[in-house]
C-alpha cells in the first residue's frame, strides 16, 4: 500500500439510535462511506468517516480515533480496516486486538466484507480469504482462492462479498482491459467450484451461451425454449440481460439471496434520459436482480425491478426490505427535508412487512422452490399458512412468474371467488399472457395487466380493460391505432356510456362513428322530437330522412313527408303517397323520370286496379315484372305485344308465351318454337319444328345442343343432317351427345376428313375407359386419308406407341422418327426406325449412321448391328475398295457376335469370323509389295485357289494387285498373262474397273496388245455393274423377318473402331 502524505485521519463513532434515527433504516448494520458515496476509495486523500457524519451533531459522537486506513467494516464490537498490506482487528477505541497477514504472493488486500460472522477478503492477486468471526479472534474459515486459475480472462477484483453462512462468495471482477466483466461469479466453498451468472445474456452458467448476443440487442437471435419454465428464463434474459454488475449484497439471514445492481451498457450520458424521457417500452438503465443461489440449480432470478432515479444505490439487503439511497440531486430540489435511505419492501413480502419469522421463512421457501420450478416443494412450504394476506402476495407472485395453477390455489385460499371464476374462463384464451393479465386484472395490478396484454398483442384485451375502468380515452385511442376491428363497438360503447350521463351530443358524435345513429339517435331522442327534428333537417343521410318521412306520414302531414321522401331520393314512397292522393300523373312523370322499379311495379299494379291496360302494361314492363305484363296482354289478346314481352322475358314466361301461340285459336307454331327455343326446352322446340316443317329451324336448335341434351333428340338431328348431305354437322353433333363411335363410322362410311380440331373433340379425358379405343378409331380413319401425323399422334395418346411409329414411318419425317424412337425406348420402336434409317443416303449423312447404331444396340439387337457392319464392310469393298475399312467394320461385326448368345447370331458367326480372316490376310499381302513381291504373288495366286473367296475379297482385286506389280516391275508379259487368266476366270469383268487406267496404257504401249479386244474384246470404259453386284440385287426384307436392307454404301470418311 501507498504511503499517505498526510496520514492522519479521525474515525469517529456515534450512537446507533442517533445514526439510525437519522437515517431512518434498520439498527442491524453500518454502512461507512467516502466522499459521498459508500464503500467506495477517494485515492489522494486517506480518510474514512462513518456514513452521513456531517449532517449529525458533533455531541453524538461517541469515540474516535485516528488512522490510514483503506476501507473498514464493522462486527459486533470490532472494526476491520485495510490498513497497508494487513487487515487490522481494532477495538473501538481504537486498540488493535489482532492483525490478518497476507504473503508477498497474495498481494495486498484491495476491499473487503463482513456478512453475519464470515469476513471476506479480496487481494489485489486475485486471493479471495474467509474469516470466521465467531469466536473471540478471527480464524480462517477455509483455503484462499486463486480465480485467476478458475476465470478467464481475469485481470482484478472489484468486489467481493460472503453470504451470511460462509458458503459462499459472490466476486465481480475487472477483465485484463479493467472493463467491467459482466459476469457475476460464485465461490461454492463447499464444493470448491466457482461458477456464474452472465449480465450480458441474462442467464445461468448452466444456460448460457457463449458468443451469443444479449437479448436486448438487435443481433439476437429467437429462444429455443418451448416449455413454461424454459419460457420463463427467456423471459427473464430479455429483461435482466444487456447489463454488467455495479454491486451486489448477500441478504444478512438467508444464505440463498442475493440482490445486484445491474447497470446497462447503455454510455453513462444517457441513463438519466433513458429513466425520465423514454416510454414505457424503454430499458431502465439500472435494476436491482434478486437471485436465488443453490448447488444443484446455480444462480436463478427471483425479481426484477428498475431503480429509479430517486435513488442513487443499493445499501444492504434484509428480509423483507431492500435498503436504498436516495440521490442528492432529486432531494435538492424538493424544499421539505428529504429521507437519506429508503426502506423498499420486496415483492413476495408486499403486505407482510411485519410478518413473523415462520411466515417469512414459508415465504422465502416458497419463492425459492417456486423460481426452481419445484412445485411439490413450494406447497409444502406454504401448506400451513393461514393469512389471507400471505395468499394474496403469493398470488401476486404468480402474475411473475406466470404460475397460473398456483394462483388457482392461492385464490382458492384468499376465498376470492370472482376472481377464480374470471381466471377459470380466461383459460380460453391462447395466449399465456392473456391468461396471466387477467389474474392481474382480478388482483387490481392494472399496469401489470396493461403490460401483459400488449406483450402478447391483445390490443382488443387492452380496449376492454380501458372499457370496464371507465377510461375512455385511452380505449378510443387503442383501438384507434391496434385494434381497429373494434374501433366501431369502442365509439358505441362510449356512446352508451355518455348517454346514460345525459350527454347527448357527446353521444350523437359517438354514435354517428360507430354507423349506429341511424336507429340509436332516433330511439335516443324520440322523446325530444324538436332536437330530434333538427337533428335530422341537418343530416345528409338518407335513411334518417326516410324514417322522419315515415314518421309525418304516419301522423298524417303528407305534404312535409313528401318533401322528406323527396330528400331522401325514396321514389317508392313518392309514388306510394301520390298513388294515395289519386294523383296518377305526378306518380307517372316519377316513375318514367327515374326509372325505379319499384316505383313502376307499385304504379302498374294502380293502373291494372282503375282497367288502364296499356299504362299497366308499360310500367310492368319497366320494372321488369313481364309475367304481370305477358299475363295482362294474353288476357286482352295483345299478340304482338306479348312476342316482343316473351323474348326479353325469363324462361317461364318464355314457355307460358310458348304455350300460347301453340295452343291458341290462331296457332303461331314458328313463335311457339322460337319461345321453346329460346327458353331452352329444346326437345320441345324440335318435335314441334319437325311437326310444322321448320326445317331451317332445326339446324339452328341443333347446334347449341350439348352433351347433357337427350340423346334420342341427338340421333334425330343427326339423322336430319345426315338426310341432307350435312355429314360434317352430323358427326359434329353426335360427338356432341357423346355417341363417339356412331360418328367414327359415320366418318369412315362417308369420308369425312378427320381434322386436327376434330380429332381434339374425340379426345376424352384419361379416366374415360372407352378413351384408347375410340382414339384408335380415329387414328385409323386418319391413316386412311393419309394423314399420317395427326394417325401418329392419335395412336400415341393411346398408348399404341408401335402403330404411331408405323404412321410415322409413313410421314417420312426423319426428324420425327428419331425423337420418337428416343422419347418410346420400346425395342420394336428401335429396330423399326433403324431400318427406315437404313433406307435413307447415310453414306452422306454420319448423324443418320449413328442413329442406326445406336438404334440397333438400345434394342439389343445383336444380329441387325452385324448384319449392318457386315454390310458396310461390303460397301467399302464393292465402292471404294477400301479393305482396311471393310476389316474395321467386320471386326466390329466379329465383337458384337461373339458377345451374343442368340442362336442365330451363333449360326452367322463363321461367316464373318471367314471374311474378316481373309480380308486381314488381303491386306496383309498387299504390304509384302514391293519388297518381297515375289512371296505375294504366290500367296495371292494361293487365295485365288479358294472356291470361296469372292465372298470377302473379290478375285478382281487380287488380279489387280499382281498385274500392277507385274507393270511396276515392266514385266509386260506376264502382266499381259494374268490380265488373260483374270479374262477366263472372270468372264464378265470389267478390267478397267479393278486395274488402274495408267498400268494398262502401259501394258499396250509395251505389247503392242490391244487390251479392251482380248478374246472377246474388252472394252474399256466398261459399265461398273459388270464388275460389282448390282445395287438392285439386295436382301429384301420379309414383313414377320425384321432385318436390314442392304441397298446402301458406306461413305469412304466413315470409321469403325
Amino acid at each position: 500500500m501507498r504511503e499517505s502524505p498526510n496520514p492522519v485521519g479521525q474515525l469517529m463513532f456515534f450512537s446507533a439510535d442517533t445514526i439510525w434515527n437519522s437515517v431512518q433504516t434498520s439498527k442491524s448494520e453500518v454502512f461507512t462511506k467516502h466522499s459521498g458515496s459508500p464503500l467506495d476509495m477517494e485515492y489522494g486523500r486517506k480518510w474514512l468517516y462513518m456514513n452521513y457524519i456531517r449532517c449529525l451533531p458533533p455531541e453524538s459522537c461517541r469515540s474516535s480515533f485516528a488512522c490510514e486506513a483503506e476501507s473498514a467494516v464493522l462486527h459486533e464490537a470490532s472494526i476491520y480496516s485495510i490498513e497497508g498490506s494487513n487487515v487490522q482487528v481494532r477495538s473501538m477505541q481504537g486498540t488493535i486486538k489482532q492483525t490478518l497477514n497476507f504473503s508477498e504472493s497474495e498481494g495486498e488486500p484491495i476491499g473487503l466484507d463482513v456478512c453475519g460472522n464470515f469476513l471476506v477478503v479480496a487481494t489485489i492477486q486475485g486471493i479471495i480469504k474467509l474469516w470466521d468471526l465467531s469466536r473471540r479472534e478471527a480464524k480462517q474459515h477455509t483455503q484462499g482462492k486463486q480465480l485467476s486459475d478458475a476465470i478467464k480472462d481475469f485481470g482484478e477484483v472489484i468486489s467481493a462479498r460472503c453470504n451470511c453462512s460462509g458458503t459462499r462468495v459472490s466476486i465481480a471482477v475487472a477483465q485484463t482491459s479493467l472493463l467491467p466483466d459482466p459476469k457475476l461469479y460464485i465461490w461454492d466453498i463447499e464444493n470448491d467450484n466457482i461458477t456464474y451468472f452472465n449480465f450480458a445474456s441474462g442467464r445461468s452458467e448452466d444456460d448460457d451461451n457463449d458468443g451469443t448476443a444479449p437479448p436486448n440487442s438487435a443481433e439476437s437471435s429467437s429462444s429455443k425454449y418451448g416449455g413454461g419454465q424454459e419460457r420463463a428464463k427467456r423471459e427473464t434474459a430479455r429483461e435482466v440481460g444487456g447489463r454488467f454488475v455495479m454491486s451486489h449484497m448477500w441478504d444478512l439471514e438467508d444464505p440463498r439471496l442475493l440482490v445486484c445492481e445491474a447497470k446497462s451498457l447503455h454510455s453513462k450520458k444517457k441513463q438519466r434520459e433513458n429513466y425520465i424521457a423514454s416510454d414505457k417500452e424503454e430499458r431502465p438503465a439500472i435494476m436491482l436482480v434478486s437471485l436465488f443461489v443453490s448447488p444443484d440449480h446455480g444462480a436463478i432470478v427471483q425479481d426484477a425491478f428498475p431503480l429509479t432515479p430517486t435513488y442513487s444505490r443499493l445499501l444492504g439487503v434484509q428480509v423483507p426490505f431492500l435498503y436504498l439511497l436516495n440521490d442528492s440531486v432529486v432531494d435538492k430540489k424538493s424544499d421539505t427535508k428529504a429521507k437519506l435511505v429508503t426502506q423498499k419492501v420486496m415483492r413476495d413480502f408486499v403486505g407482510l412487512e411485519s410478518c413473523d419469522k415462520p411466515t417469512k421463512e414459508a415465504m422465502l421457501n416458497f419463492s425459492f422452490y417456486l423460481s426452481m420450478g419445484n412445485m411439490d416443494d413450494a406447497f409444502k412450504a406454504i401448506k400451513t399458512i393461514k393469512s389471507e394476506t400471505v395468499w394474496e402476495n403469493m398470488a401476486r407472485m404468480c402474475v411473475k412468474t406466470k404460475r397460473l395453477d398456483v394462483a388457482a390455489l392461492c385464490l382458492g385460499n384468499m376465498g376470492h371467488a370472482r376472481g377464480a371464476r374470471a381466471l377459470r374462463q380466461a383459460m380460453k384464451e391462447p395466449q399465456l399472457d392473456a391468461r396471466v393479465a387477467m389474474l392481474a386484472l382480478q388482483l387490481n395490478m392494472v399496469e401489470e395487466a396493461e403490460q401483459l396484454y400488449r406483450g402478447c398483442g391483445r390490443h382488443d384485451l387492452v380496449n376492454r380493460m380501458y372499457q370496464d375502468g371507465g377510461i375512455w380515452s385511452k380505449a378510443l385511442e387503442t383501438a384507434n391505432e391496434n385494434d381497429r376491428i373494434h374501433l366501431r363497438s369502442t365509439h358505441y360503447n362510449y356512446a352508451k356510456h355518455l348517454e346514460s350521463k345525459g350527454d347527448f351530443s357527446g353521444a350523437i358524435s359517438h354514435y354517428e362513428k360507430s354507423d349506429t345513429h341511424r336507429f340509436e339517435v332516433p330511439r335516443m331522442l324520440f322523446d325530444e322530437l324538436p332536437t330530434l327534428e333538427d337533428y335530422i333537417m341537418h343530416t345528409k343521410d338518407k335513411s334518417l330522412r326516410r324514417w322522419w318521412a315515415q314518421y309525418l306520414e304516419s301522423t298524417g302531414e303528407m305534404e312535409t313527408a313528401l318533401q322528406f321522401y323527396e330528400a331522401a331520393r325514396d321514389h317508392l314512397s313518392l309514388v306510394r303517397v301520390y298513388c294515395y292522393c289519386n294523383n296518377l300523373q305526378k306518380a307517372a312523370e316519377i316513375a318514367n323520370e327515374t326509372g325505379d322499379r319499384a316505383a313502376c311495379y307499385h304504379l302498374a299494379r294502380q293502373y291494372e286496379n282503375v282497367n288502364m291496360v296499356k299504362e299497366a302494361i308499360h310500367f310492368f314492363t319497366r320494372a321488369q315484372a313481364y309475367g304481370n305484363a305477358i299475363r295482362i296482354c294474353k288476357e286482352n289478346g295483345y299478340e304482338d305485344q306479348l312476342m316482343n314481352l316473351a323474348l326479353v322475358a325469363g324462361p317461364q314466361e318464355q314457355i307460358d308465351a310458348a304455350r300460347f301461340f301453340s295452343s291458341s285459336e290462331r296457332r303461331q307454331l314458328s313463335k311457339a318454337v322460337m319461345l321453346y327455343h329460346k327458353a331452352g326446352l329444346l326437345s320441345k322446340a324440335v318435335d314441334l319444328a319437325f311437326k310444322s316443317g321448320q326445317v331451317s329451324a332445326v339446324g339452328q336448335i341443333a347446334s347449341e345442343l350439348d352433351e347433357n341434351a337427350d340423346p334420342a333428340l341427338i340421333q334425330r338431328c343427326a339423322q336430319y343432317f345426315i338426310s341432307n348431305g350435312q355429314y360434317d354437322r352430323a358427326v359434329s353433333l353426335l360427338i356432341t351427345g357423346r355417341q363417339y363411335f356412331d360418328a367414327l363410322d359415320l366418318c369412315v362410311e362417308h369420308n369425312v376428313w378427320v381434322t386436327e380440331e376434330l380429332a381434339e373433340k374425340f379426345t376424352l379425358p384419361k379416366d374415360e375407359s372407352a378413351r384408347n379405343q375410340i382414339l384408335e378409331k380415329v387414328a385409323e380413319c386418319a391413316y386412311a386419308q393419309e394423314n399420317y401425323k395427326l394417325a401418329t399422334k392419335k395412336f400415341t395418346q393411346a398408348g399404341n406407341k408401335v402403330k404411331a411409329m408405323k404412321c410415322l414411318l409413313k410421314s417420312g419425317d426423319t426428324e420425327r422418327i428419331v425423337y420418337f424412337a428416343n422419347v418410346c425406348r420400346q425395342r420394336d420402336i428401335y429396330i423399326m426406325a433403324a431400318n427406315y434409317l437404313q433406307s435413307l443416303d447415310w453414306r452422306k449423312e454420319p448423324e443418320i449412321m449413328k442413329n442406326i447404331i445406336q438404334f440397333y444396340t438400345r434394342a439389343k439387337a445383336t444380329g441387325l448391328l452385324a448384319g449392318f457392319y457386315d454390310a458396310c464392310a461390303q460397301v467399302e469393298i464393292d465402292e471404294y475398295q477400301n479393305y482396311e475399312k471393310a476389316a474395321g467394320a467386320l471386326s466390329e461385326a466379329y465383337k458384337i457376335l461373339t458377345n451374343s448368345n442368340d442362336h442365330q447370331s451363333q449360326e452367322r458367326l463363321p461367316s464373318v469370323q471367314y471374311k474378316l480372316e481373309k480380308v486381314k490376310q488381303y491386306i496383309g499381302i498387299r504390304r509384302m509389295f514391293p519388297g518381297d513381291g515375289e512371296t505375294g504373288i504366290r500367296e495371292l495366286q494361293d487365295m485365288l485357289m479358294d472356291p470361296n473367296i469372292e465372298a470377302a475379297v473379290r478375285q478382281g482385286d487380287i488380279y489387280a494387285t499382281i498385274i500392277e506389280y507385274y507393270v511396276s516391275n515392266n514385266n509386260f508379259k506376264s502382266a499381259v498373262s494374268s490380265l488373260q487368266d483374270m479374262k477366263n476366270r472372270l468372264p464378265k469383268a470389267n478390267p478397267s474397273y479393278y486395274i488402274d487406267a495408267q498400268a494398262l496404257q502401259s501394258i499396250a504401249r509395251a505389247t503392242g496388245v490391244n487390251v479392251g479386244g482380248i478374246e472377246n474384246g474388252i472394252e474399256e470404259g466398261g459399265s461398273e455393274d459388270e464388275g460389282n453386284a448390282s445395287e438392285e440385287e439386295v436382301v429384301e426384307e420379309d414383313e414377320e423377318d425384321i432385318r436390314p436392307q442392304r441397298h446402301f454404301a458406306l461413305n469412304g470418311s466413315a470409321k469403325f473402331l
